[in-house]
């Protein structure tokens, strides 16, 4: 999950990609929604853990995918009117789950204790 938010959050930058957001239609964000969700219950559906340590993140990420993607689904003209903004939220948001998605690669692939407390 971690490499997938980087990529993610790196790509959608207006600095990488400044014209993105330009023509979203509601049937394209209705579009990513779905498949957000979808993707958000993949990894809940296989990785629900509740315990009190790192791998927690992966779970409630999990869940915030799914209702952001639900979200998508039920309000696409909401998005698209607030997508692409540069204001200070949405740039705080992003390099917080910038910074998320790097604390999970590290934790799945270079951390001495990989994987998820000796399962």
């Amino acid at each position: 999950m971690g490499p997938l938010l980087v990529a993610v959050i790196a790509t959608e930058n207006p600095l990488v990609n400044p014209h993105l957001y330009d023509l979203q239609i509601p049937p394209l964000v209705y579009l990513s929604g779905t498949l957000m969700f979808f993707g958000g219950f993949c990894i809940v559906r296989g990785h629900n853990r509740w315990r009190a340590d790192w791998t927690t993140v992966v779970t409630v990420a999990g869940w915030a995918a799914m209702l952001l993607g639900l979200a998508r689904m039920a309000f696409p003209h909401a998005y698209i009117e607030n997508a692409g903004g540069n204001s200070l939220p949405v740039i705080v948001v992003e390099v917080v789950l910038l910074l998320l998605g790097i604390f999970l690669t590290y934790k799945a692939y270079f951390s001495p204790t990989t994987g998820d407390s000796g399962e």
